[in-house]
């Protein structure tokens, strides 16, 4: 199967929606909340579940285009899409463990691709 340049950006989208998700699942996890009802039912939370769903379906979409074997590697993108918002939109550290991690996971893309 050829690799659709289109649906790669379709996967990358997805996956970079998912990662975002993720991140407004845990800013709405540090607020309090007057009960478990109000915890699991806010916008917040509804929000970032209906964005993973777009996102799932965005990614059943885009395999159309992708070989499953191709999959994996774009979706271990999502790490670094994580790495890189929890530092600018969580404020968490960057230390040189995580740099490390995401170099790996970069070059492991790279060296997937180019073979």
């Amino acid at each position: 199967m050829k690799v659709s340049p289109f649906y790669i950006v379709i996967f990358l989208v997805s996956v970079l929606i998912s990662s975002i998700s993720q991140i407004v699942l845990k800013l709405s996890a540090k607020k309090e909340y007057g009960s478990r009802i109000k915890e699991y039912l806010n916008p917040m939370v509804s929000g970032a579940y209906i964005l993973f769903l777009s996102a799932t379906f965005m990614t059943t979409i885009a395999y159309k285009g992708v070989p499953l074997s191709f999959g994996p590697m774009l979706e271990a993108t999502g790490y670094v899409y994580i790495a890189l918002l929890g530092t600018f939109v969580l404020k968490e550290k960057m230390t040189v463990k995580r740099l490390i991690g995401n170099i790996m996971i970069i070059a492991g893309i790279v060296i997937y691709a180019a073979f």
